[in-house]
């Protein structure tokens, strides 16, 4: 089998790519929040507003209001409202809240842990051992959420 130089190179960059994510159970936490990338790429602001309203990936909306999606439907008022979110957490804690709310608030909280594999009971066999959104999706999301200040 043959292999262009165009071929080992995008196998390189992808092989790079996924050995800088972190792996769910290898997230750390801090008293600071969640201060490295799981990426180690920027998150898409665009890209994480897409994943928050988008009822299969983070369906944030379902929970949360947010005046910047007045647009969309349903807003949630299970949650806190997100208007100036990111003039309350910084960029750390965000990650950390995104990532796992249990280790930021209590067990008790009834958000999901959106890059964790401690997700509950009862999965659906599909789920076992998946997270909900990608990291780099809580990237997105992440910086989605920095551009909601006050």
């Amino acid at each position: 089998m043959k292999f262009t130089l165009g071929a080992m190179a995008a196998f390189a960059l992808s092989t790079a790519a996924m050995a800088s994510e972190v792996a769910p159970e290898a997230v750390e936490f801090t008293d600071d929040g969640v201060v490295a990338s799981l990426t180690g790429t920027a998150g898409d602001p665009v890209a994480g507003a897409e994943a928050f309203k988008n009822r299969k990936d983070g369906n944030c909306l379902a929970c949360h209001a947010n005046s910047d999606m007045s647009g969309e439907l349903f807003h949630g008022d299970v949650g806190p409202s997100l208007d100036g979110v990111a003039s309350r957490w910084d960029e750390a804690q965000l990650r950390a809240i995104v990532t796992n709310s249990k280790k930021i608030f209590t067990d008790e909280t009834i958000m999901p842990g959106f890059y964790s594999l401690d997700v509950g009971e009862h999965l659906a066999e599909a789920f076992v051992g998946k997270t909900i959104l990608t990291a780099q999706q809580v990237e997105d999301v992440v910086a989605y959420l920095g551009t909601l200040k006050d």
